[in-house]
């Protein structure tokens, strides 16, 4: 392509340092980075104009422009869903190791709370030969979560935990990764604009103490796990021996993992063998 016919800058210099300064002073930490990508993702000035005016009102980056940066993926992001977390490549880390670890191929992951599909998406990049499945209770994060699941050869169910699940995969998970919400219901109010307001509720209230939703994981895993298979929580640091006890309590054997570049921490739960408890 010659100079001449090159297409012309959607905004010049002077207009994208006027969008860097305008995100600057609506809060956005990384306004550069942010401006480049909104001007990356608009089609027109117009359009770009609208993005940016719904970005400085505090709707999540990810949900204007499309999509979201997890685990070296583009993870696709719609408006009003739950944005992918950098922290949750530790649930992908752990069960990709997992599901390394073990003697058969064709392993059974489950993605429960699925939300964008994200983290199911994720291991079956790093491990092509899982029979996928994932299932979330909000048809908005479902629909979302088929864009993403769907194209990496999983399937994603609507409905609630472990009744969305096909009864053939009772009895044969590998791995089961769930990120549930686990904010207490009273803190819930102290998120930051983005995640309380354009995220759903149901994404993120765990209850009073936050464990809701861990308690009934954890007590109905081991009707799905495979002997020796693995439960996967995601959970916050002061949570995390709450969560192990609970995680404990359904019979399966806890440990905590922390990854500090991440600032992740997962609970791994393991099945007993056949015969054996814990």
């Amino acid at each position: 392509m010659t100079p001449d016919s090159a297409m012309p800058a959607l905004v010049t210099p002077a207009a994208e340092a006027a969008l860097v300064v305008r995100l600057r002073a609506a809060g956005c930490v990384f306004a550069e980075d942010e401006a480049a990508l909104l001007i990356e993702a608009a089609r027109t000035a117009e359009e770009l104009e609208l993005m940016a005016g719904r970005r400085v009102h505090g709707e999540p980056l990810e949900g204007i422009v499309g999509w979201a940066d997890f685990a070296g993926l583009r993870i696709a992001v719609d408006p009003g869903v739950f944005v992918p977390r950098r922290r949750s490549e530790v649930l992908v880390n752990e069960a990709v190791a997992l599901v390394a670890s073990g003697s058969s191929a064709g392993a059974v992951v489950v993605d429960l709370c699925c939300g964008t599909g994200a983290i199911g998406t994720a291991i079956a990049a790093r491990v092509p030969d899982v029979e996928l499945l994932a299932a979330d209770i909000d048809p908005v994060e479902v629909a979302c979560a088929r864009r993403n699941i769907e194209p990496a050869g999983g399937t994603v169910f609507l409905g609630d935990l472990y009744d969305a699940l096909p009864d053939a995969a009772r009895g044969r998970v590998d791995v089961l990764v769930v990120n549930a919400p686990y904010v207490p219901t009273e803190s819930i109010a102290l998120m930051p604009p983005e995640a309380r307001v354009h995220e759903p509720t149901v994404a993120l209230d765990g209850g009073a103490d936050g464990l809701d939703i861990q308690r009934r994981v954890a007590a109905g895993a081991s009707a799905w796990l495979r002997p020796g298979g693995h439960l996967l929580i995601e959970t916050s640091v002061r949570q995390a021996p709450l969560t192990a006890a609970i995680i404990a309590d359904a019979g399966l054997v806890a440990r905590i993992v922390h990854d500090d570049e991440l600032e992740g921490t997962v609970v791994i739960g393991r099945a007993g063998l056949s015969g054996q408890t814990g």
